[in-house]
């Protein structure tokens, strides 16, 4: 099947080959009939299957360009995912003859330039909660004209502080303004607060809740305070040149990242201790190639879409299955062989055991002795 037999553009489709993307997937293909036809949709499958794309390309076909309104609405729970959606519809515009407009709203640049911008009259908006709100209340950006309103990781987003900001937006649009949802998880609490919100909504489905199956996972039995020494190891015996580290702490990724260094492995670390431009720096730099190893704390677990990442290091164990499946989703995306490689003390290899029995996934032990892992 081709993406203009979902009844996407041609135009969009000829940008997408520039990209080697030339098949829909499957969440593609089932959410399709259900955002050109307005309807609300909880849309959740597995991260790496091209969710972004699955609403993007029939909102992007709905799209009037030759009015000057603000149509489609995207928020984010994080800077770094809206900028990501941001760049994708960059280059979805600069490899097609598609004349659109979009604008990136997030709270950490300067609301003066954002307000200047929207003179421009974006068709599309996407950004962070707070900034959104933030410019309809000062009656910055005009919504009366909304005809959907996408709310990416909604599984995160529904069940946070967040949600009262959100009903406060989805109050401020028109009563029949389609609302789509997005995930790679399928909660129950999550739907349930999608659907209140929603006009009969309908669930879009594949394979949600699970990692997918090119991913090898594998565990150390590791002592708390050996982990970094180890983990430096590990990297020289895999070889790999491109790779994502998680930790739960700003120090501690910090501490890694100099350890790392100090070996002179290229390293470059993005949490919530570095300022917005620090980080969009390093992301650039990590998707260019100039840096290896991005040691991470959770604010870039959901989303983050990298080419090319063979391996994901959990330092620290994520508590809940669902973020071990977003972490090691970062790997293994459009089909190709992953790696998802986990530090575990002790006690943490409880938690092991729930990853497998949660997530249907097998994971197996490794040692390493002179530079090779076994």
């Amino acid at each position: 099947m081709k993406f203009t037999e979902l009844n996407v553009l041609s135009v969009l489709e000829a940008a997408l080959e520039k990209e080697n993307i030339v098949d829909p997937t499957p969440i593609q293909i089932r959410s399709s009939r259900a955002i050109f036809d307005g309807r609300d949709a909880y849309i959740s499958s597995e991260t790496g299957t091209g969710k972004t794309l699955a609403y993007l390309l029939p909102l992007l076909t709905k799209l009037n360009v030759d009015t000057k309104e603000l149509q489609v609405i995207i928020l984010t729970p994080t800077h770094e995912l809206a900028s990501q959606i941001q760049d994708q519809l960059i280059r979805i515009k600069q490899n097609s003859d598609f004349d659109f407009r979009s604008q990136l709203l997030i709270g950490s640049a300067a609301i003066k330039r954002q307000v200047e911008r929207l003179k421009k009259k974006p068709h599309i908006v996407i950004g962070s909660i707070g900034r959104i709100l933030e410019l309809i209340k000062k009656r910055k950006l005009k919504v009366h004209t909304v005809k959907t309103l996408v709310i990416d990781e909604a599984d995160k987003i529904l069940m946070s502080e967040s949600l009262s900001m959100i009903d406060k937006i989805t109050r401020s649009l028109v009563k029949d303004c389609q609302k789509i949802f997005v995930s790679a998880t399928n909660q129950r609490r999550s739907n349930s607060i999608a659907d209140e919100m929603s006009n009969e909504m309908v669930e879009v489905h594949s394979n949600s809740n699970q990692v997918i199956g090119n991913i090898e996972h594998i565990y150390f039995n590791v002592h708390e305070n050996e982990k970094p020494e180890l983990l430096r190891k590990i990297i020289r015996a895999c070889g790999t040149e491109r790779a994502i580290v998680f930790t739960h702490r700003n120090e501690t990724a910090k501490l890694i990242a100099e350890k790392l260094a100090e070996h002179k492995i290229s390293v470059g670390e993005i949490h919530g201790g570095r300022d917005k431009l620090e980080r969009v720096k390093t992301i650039n730099q990590f998707r260019k190639g100039k840096i290896n190893i991005l040691v991470a704390s959770d604010m870039v677990a959901r989303g983050l879409d990298v080419k090319g990442v063979t391996h994901i290091f959990n330092v620290d164990i994520p508590g809940k299955s669902k973020d071990y499946l977003h972490r090691a989703g970062r790997t293994g995306r459009a089909g190709e062989r992953g790696h998802c490689i986990s530090l575990m003390s002790g006690e943490e290899m409880k938690i092991a055991r729930r990853y497998q029995r949660e997530l249907n996934i097998t994971m197996t032990e490794a040692s390493i002795y002179d530079g090779v892992i076994k």
